[in-house]
C-alpha cells in the first residue's frame, strides 16, 4: 500500500471531530515517509471525492454513513482495503439496539434498556436513566435523567440529534466507574478509566475539557484494579468478536460498585484527536501516534462482493 486516502468530514453530527481525527491521521502517516497520503474531505454520502488510484482507505469518518456500513459497502464494491470493521459489523455497532441484542445473545452483560417514542411522557425504566439516540455517537444528544422534570428535555435532545424522528434508547444508569478498552487487530490495549470533574462524560468533557483525566488501570496501586483490567480486556474482546468486528474498535464500559462489568457500546471508528483514548492506550504500550496509525492501516482489508 503506497497511496492512502484518509476519509474525513462527512455529513453526520460528528463532522467536526472527524475533521480533527482525519487531519491528525493524515499528518501522522505522512510523517512516516513511506506513504503518499491524500486527505479526502467528504461533503456527501459518496466516495466521488476520493482519488481513483488509491491503494487503501483509512476511515476517519465518525457517525452516519461513514460508520454505519455505507462507506464500507462502497469500498467493498471498489475492492479497496479499508481500516476498521466491515459493513455488517459496522451496521450492528452503529445501532445501539442491534448491539445490545447481539451482546445479549452472546452472553455479554449490558445495561437494562428499553425504547421510548418521542412523545412519551415518562421513562419506561425507573430513574435514573440515560437517554440517547440509538444511532449516533460522540455523546451527541445523550442525557442523564435523574428527575422526572428532566425527561422531556432529554428526549427532545436525543430526537433532535437523530433528525427529529424515531424512538430513543432508554438505558438503566449504572453507577460506578467509566472504563474503555481499545482493540486493534484482536489485540486489547491497556484499559483506561475516565474521570470527569462533574461525573458525566459528555461531548465537551470528551473532546475539549482539560480537566478530564484518563488514568490507566495498570498504574493503579490497587491489586483489584489490575484484576479488573484482565476482566475488562476479556469482555472487550468478547464484545468485539460477538459483533464481528476487525481492525480497530473501542469498547466502552460502566463498572458497578459491586464489580459488575457492563458494555455500553462499541465504536468502530474511534477518534484520533488529542483527547482520544485508542491512541493513548497504544502509546502506553510504547508505540508513537504515527506507529499506531500505521498498525491500524496495515490491518486494512475489504469484503469481496
Amino acid at each position: 500500500m503506497k497511496k492512502i486516502a484518509v476519509l474525513m468530514g462527512g455529513v453526520s453530527s460528528e463532522r467536526e471531530v472527524s475533521l480533527m481525527s482525519g487531519k491528525n491521521i493524515a499528518e501522522a502517516l505522512s510523517s512516516l515517509g513511506k506513504y503518499e497520503v491524500a486527505s479526502v474531505v467528504l461533503d456527501e454520502e459518496s466516495l466521488d471525492a476520493m482519488p481513483k488510484d488509491v491503494d487503501a482507505a483509512y476511515i476517519a469518518l465518525h457517525g452516519g454513513w461513514g460508520e454505519n456500513g455505507g462507506a464500507q459497502e462502497a469500498l467493498d464494491r471498489l475492492a479497496i482495503p479499508y481500516t476498521g470493521p466491515g459493513a455488517k459489523a459496522s451496521r450492528i455497532a452503529m445501532d445501539k439496539v442491534k448491539t445490545k441484542l447481539v451482546l445479549e445473545y452472546a452472553g455479554v452483560k449490558t445495561a437494562k434498556w428499553s425504547l421510548a417514542e418521542k412523545d412519551a411522557k415518562e421513562s419506561p425504566l425507573p430513574l435514573p436513566v440515560v437517554v440517547k439516540p440509538p444511532c449516533d455517537g460522540s455523546s451527541v444528544g445523550i442525557s442523564k435523567v435523574s428527575k422526572a422534570e428532566d425527561w422531556p428535555r432529554a428526549v427532545a435532545e436525543a430526537v433532535k440529534a437523530q433528525g427529529g424522528e424515531g424512538s430513543v434508547l432508554v438505558e438503566e444508569f449504572i453507577p460506578g466507574r467509566e472504563m474503555t478498552v481499545g482493540i486493534i487487530d484482536s489485540h486489547p490495549l491497556p484499559a483506561i478509566e475516565i474521570v470527569t470533574k462533574s461525573g458525566w462524560y459528555g461531548y465537551d468533557e470528551k473532546y475539549f475539557s482539560e480537566e478530564t483525566r484518563y488514568p490507566f488501570l495498570a498504574d493503579s496501586a490497587n491489586p483489584a484494579d489490575r484484576r479488573l483490567e484482565v476482566e475488562l480486556k476479556a469482555a472487550a474482546l468478547a464484545a468485539y468478536k460477538a459483533c464481528g468486528a476487525r481492525g480497530v474498535t473501542r469498547v466502552d464500559f460502566r463498572v458497578a460498585p459491586d464489580g459488575g462489568i457492563y458494555v455500553l457500546e462499541l465504536n468502530t471508528s474511534p477518534g484520533f484527536t488529542s483527547h482520544s483514548l485508542v491512541p493513548k492506550s497504544a502509546m502506553r504500550e510504547g508505540r508513537t501516534f504515527a506507529e499506531t496509525c500505521d498498525w491500524i492501516l496495515n490491518s486494512a482489508t475489504f469484503d469481496r462482493q
